[in-house]
């Protein structure tokens, strides 16, 4: 069952897969700093492994995006947020990451993470903080 929220001036938030416009996500993503030239088939593969949400002007073009890495039971990643800098300045950002926290199927996590160089004042409004125990996490990172 696919989840839509809408505001009255016509933009909307939906989980359906199949309205996710790729070809704008890839465009998205391959430029943002967290995955520079990023291949379309791996932004595709990342959706599928994911609960992704797309966000549509009030013409149905997409013009954002978030997805959620998870179990659906205690953790989620919150990744790959963008909104089309066409589109800022009218709280996009803000509601894109309400409505994706909000969703029926990512309640009750014990812990949500993300990553962010410079949003931290978009999320700490949402109650992200800084790791309290940053020694306890680790990476690994391939190229």
């Amino acid at each position: 069952m696919t989840h839509e929220l809408a505001r009255p001036d016509g933009y909307a938030i939906s989980d359906d897969p199949a309205r996710l416009d790729f070809e704008a996500i890839h465009a998205s993503l391959r430029t943002s700093y967290w995955s520079p030239g990023v291949e379309r088939a791996l932004v595709e593969r990342a959706a599928a492994g994911s609960v992704p949400f797309g966000l549509y002007a009030p013409g149905g073009a997409q013009v954002g995006y978030a997805r959620v890495v998870t179990d659906r039971a205690t953790f989620g990643w919150l990744a790959d947020v963008y909104v089309l800098d066409a589109h800022r300045g009218r709280g996009l950002g803000v509601w894109l990451v309400e409505g994706v926290l909000a969703h029926p199927d990512l309640q009750g996590f014990r812990r949500w993470m993300l990553g962010t160089r410079d949003a931290h004042a978009l999320y700490t409004r949402f109650g992200f903080t800084p790791l309290a125990h940053p020694e306890i996490l680790m990476q690994r990172i391939s190229t």
